[in-house]
């Protein structure tokens, strides 16, 4: 057990690196919109590949995210009905979801996406767009993406059998909305008291 919670150690911190790093995409995409609506607007001017980088970079930290955004566990759920069972029952529910639900989806993607890009890159596949991007790194970032997923996930099993084998305490609590609203509150208001 202590070989497959290193390789998730290793997954984990690689996932978390990409994740935070790829943040500041947003921001070279709202800068990247910036600028191209102040040349539009001062130059009349405009440009389809400005357009496309920003939907690229966007996309980039949509999808090289998805995995931190996994080991953080904030992809959605219903905690209504989550919330409503123990914590073991929760863990069942979280293992069960990612054996039956993500692993099957992401690696499908993946069989897709191989394809899929190749195709795309041996073609030097480009917009249909007057004056726009080549679209293969596109496809190369969903690629990337699903497969950066399905390691997240692969990490996620690994870490939820050993917290239920009650080797490794649980990394990630849950905790209702209602609570975490609470303990924002009472930061808050600590904050002010200050």
């Amino acid at each position: 057990m202590q070989g497959l919670l290193g390789l998730s150690r290793f997954i984990d911190r690689m996932n978390e690196i990409i994740g935070k790093s790829v943040a500041w995409l947003i921001l070279i995409a709202i800068l990247v919109s910036a600028v191209n609506a102040v040349i539009r607007k001062i130059f009349n001017v405009s440009s389809n590949s400005w357009l496309e980088l920003q939907w690229y970079l966007f996309g980039a930290a949509f999808l090289l995210a998805s995995a931190y955004t996994l080991k953080q566990n904030e992809h959605i759920r219903i905690d209504i009905v989550y919330g409503a069972f123990p914590r073991r029952v929760q863990h069942w529910i979280d293992l069960m979801g990612h054996l039956l639900f993500l692993m099957p989806f992401t690696l499908l993607m993946i069989w897709y996406f191989v394809p899929y890009v190749s195709l795309s890159y041996r073609n030097g596949e480009v917009s249909n767009n007057a004056g726009g991007l080549t679209i293969w790194p596109a496809k190369a970032l969903l690629l990337i993406g699903f497969s950066m997923l399905a390691l997240q996930g692969i990490s996620e099993i690994i870490k939820k059998i050993a917290v239920m084998r009650g080797v490794i305490d649980d990394p990630t609590p849950f905790i209702s909305a209602h609570e975490q609203a609470e303990l924002e509150g009472r930061m808050l208001a600590g904050e002010v008291e200050k």
